[in-house]
């Protein structure tokens, strides 16, 4: 089986903040080390669970090369916004710093057309040599990328992959199917990584990864290897991470970054307006930790 370009698993990372709120980038080129010490084969940085939407320019460009300076793995940066101009911009920002890929959301609030979702994708990859890799989640922007616009993108080379968090994956195994030989899909939302492998995708943008590598990792591989009923049992053993991930309360990254806290690893609180961390979150994820086994990653900080 052709290995994917990005690898199979890539976290989806936070941004670490100091005390201060300000951009910690010491605490983030640690982080980043440390996940793809724990089953991440790649990075999205300053997305959605990023915070992209609370940091400047200059922060994004900062944190950018902080990571592309950290590791040795697939960097892909976060430059999609709801101003085709603005997203240009930093999509040719992030090419100079050595970013590996583009990660381009659905241009939000705005609710576009298809024919202008079409040509904001279209206006991104011919503004770089950097492959873009198409992010469509309706329920963060209002649109989805119709089936046959992303036929058309695939087809076309535009979008060399797809996040894809739209939370159908029989239209996304009719899209791979449609789509070149070498287009690759990434599930969006973790809890439907399984399905989306039986579908035809070649792994998971994951917010649980940051703690959960190594079981993604393991499901991906025992997948591959066509040992279904291996893939559901860690699965299964995902959905309290899954569970905890996000909530009404606490929506993501704010469990993330609780969770990163209780491994002694950089992360600090999220930027307004996610609101302050509820009580007894970090206990809550403590325990979710506990119940990974021999999942569990390496802590070099507080003991789990």
């Amino acid at each position: 089986m052709r290995v994917p370009r990005f690898g199979s698993v890539i976290c989806a990372m936070v941004t670490p903040f100091g005390s201060d709120g300000g951009l910690d980038l010491d605490g983030a080129a640690r982080l980043a080390r440390w996940l793809v010490a724990n089953g991440n084969d790649g990075l999205v940085v300053a997305a959605t669970t990023g915070e992209g939407a609370t940091l400047s320019d200059a922060e994004k460009l900062d944190l950018w090369r902080a990571v592309r300076e950290a590791v040795d793995v697939p960097v892909i940066a976060g430059t999609g916004t709801a101003s085709t101009a603005h997203t240009v911009e930093l999509t040719k920002a992030a090419a100079d710093i050595g970013a590996d890929a583009a990660l381009v959301v659905t241009p939000y609030y705005n609710r576009p057309s298809q024919a202008g979702i079409e040509a904001h994708f279209r206006a991104a990859a011919e503004a770089t040599r950097l492959p873009v890799i198409a992010y469509d989640i309706p329920k963060r922007t209002g649109r989805e990328i119709a089936p046959a616009t992303l036929a058309r993108l695939a087809g076309d080379r535009v979008i060399a992959a797809l996040k894809d968090a739209s939370g159908s994956p029989a239209a996304t195994g009719a899209l791979i199917a449609r789509a070149p030989a070498d287009f690759e899909v990434y599930s969006g939302d973790d809890a439907l990584t399984l399905a989306l492998l039986a579908a035809g995708a070649v792994g998971v943008i994951s917010v649980a990864s940051h703690w959960a590598g190594k079981a993604f990792s393991e499901m991906v591989a025992v997948w591959q290897k066509g040992d279904a009923s291996a893939a559901a049992e860690v699965n299964r053993r995902l959905v309290e991470s899954f569970e905890f991930e996000a909530t009404e309360t606490a929506p993501n990254p704010v469990p993330t970054k609780a969770m990163l806290r209780a491994l002694g690893l950089p992360a600090g609180e999220c930027r307004l307006p996610m609101g302050p961390t509820p009580p007894g979150l970090e206990q809550r994820a403590e325990q979710v930790l506990a119940n990974l086994g021999h999942w569990l990653p390496g802590a070099p900080g507080k003991a789990v």
